[in-house]
């Protein structure tokens, strides 16, 4: 635990202080109860010799001590539920994800996988889709409802190419999209409207980006699902630089085996293998976790876990306000007793 005002804690020697100085007040009260012949006198002159005496003024101190600690503003780390409004689901719709390696494929799997973590997310949380081959598309915007979201993992369609960078840019833009986050130039250059009567030779002219320490930003996260390398698009160390910098934790989730396996559709083959490597560093540069699914039960654990890790979160919080209510509730309790059984607070 730690404190905002530790020098506070100083004040915490009062409490030895007070039970010295209530021990004294019991001896110089036996000493002037021995005064008198009547033994009934002289438990009324203690405050009858029952531990009963001693409950009230414990109760006192312990509200004391509670309200000394919280004074110094302590601070605990709690598992509170999670404030995060938005996650973005990445998905990998390239023609690998064909491979029947994760029964009965690997899409089917991921689709299944993706609605089961939908179920168990609590309602709140706004959920989008961005799907990615050679290119990404937004296949949801962020939204609440379910059906929708359901719906568009159904319409999945696999395609070529694996652009791994872009699924990450465009979660990123559809998180922020006052940031002027642009794809295109990121892939091909300022320069690249040329062509087509458009002068991008400089970044456009958007407010100052002031880079965030990773994984701080609490609102937003983006669950990485791919199968295989990349294999065009936007570099993905460099789409996790951008993900770093505003504080979005990506979680990486590796689909299929490491060796990999070679598959072929209408007349062609392609060996795909999972990039384990870039994608734990992906997860590790944004301060977030990489998952291995060798299997469709590996893949529902593995989002199992995940939503269980969206639905909370290990946070430092002050905890001032907990101690103030537990010392309110040792000093009500205290003046009760003593009201109760002497009839009187002290």
């Amino acid at each position: 635990m730690n404190f905002v005002w530790p020098s506070m804690l100083l004040l915490l020697l009062i409490v030895p202080l007070l039970v010295l100085f209530y021990l004294w007040l019991l001896q110089r009260k036996k000493k002037f109860a021995l005064r008198y012949a009547s033994l009934g006198l002289v438990k009324q002159a203690m405050g009858g010799a029952s531990w009963r005496r001693h409950v009230p003024p414990a109760l006192f101190l312990l509200a004391l001590s509670c309200l000394l600690l919280a004074a110094a503003r302590p601070l605990a780390v709690i598992v509170l539920p999670t404030q995060q409004e938005t996650i973005m689901l990445a998905i990998d719709v390239s023609g690998s994800m064909r491979a029947a390696d994760v029964k009965p494929n690997r899409l089917e799997a991921a689709q299944a996988a993706a609605k089961a973590f939908l179920a168990e997310l609590p309602r709140h949380v706004k959920v989008g889709i961005v799907a990615f081959a050679g290119s990404a598309q937004v296949a949801q915007i962020p939204t609440l409802n379910r059906e929708d979201l359901n719906s568009a993992i159904d319409r999945f369609q696999l395609q070529r190419g694996t652009a791994i960078g872009n699924g990450l840019v465009l979660s990123l833009a559809t998180l922020f999209p006052d940031a002027g986050i642009d794809i295109g130039a990121l892939t091909y250059g300022y320069g690249f409207g040329r062509s087509r009567g458009i002068a991008l030779d400089q970044p456009p002219a958007t407010k100052e980006f002031v880079p965030v320490a990773p994984g701080s930003y609490g609102s937003a996260a983006i669950i990485l699902l791919t199968d295989g390398q990349r294999t065009t698009g936007i570099d993905s160390m460099e789409a996790a630089k951008m993900a770093a910098d505003r504080g979005v934790r990506v979680y990486t989730v590796g689909v299929g085996t490491v060796d990999g396996e070679t598959i072929g559709f209408e007349g062609w083959s392609m060996h795909v293998r999972l990039d384990e490597e870039t994608l734990k560093a992906i997860a590790h540069r944004t301060q977030a976790e990489y998952f291995h699914a060798a299997t469709a039960e590996d893949l529902k654990k593995v989002y199992q876990t995940l939503s269980s890790r969206m639905s909370v979160e290990k946070k430092e919080t002050e905890v001032s306000a907990l101690l103030a209510l537990l010392g309110a509730i040792f000093l009500i309790a205290g003046a009760g007793l003593s009201l109760a059984w002497y009839h009187r607070v002290a």
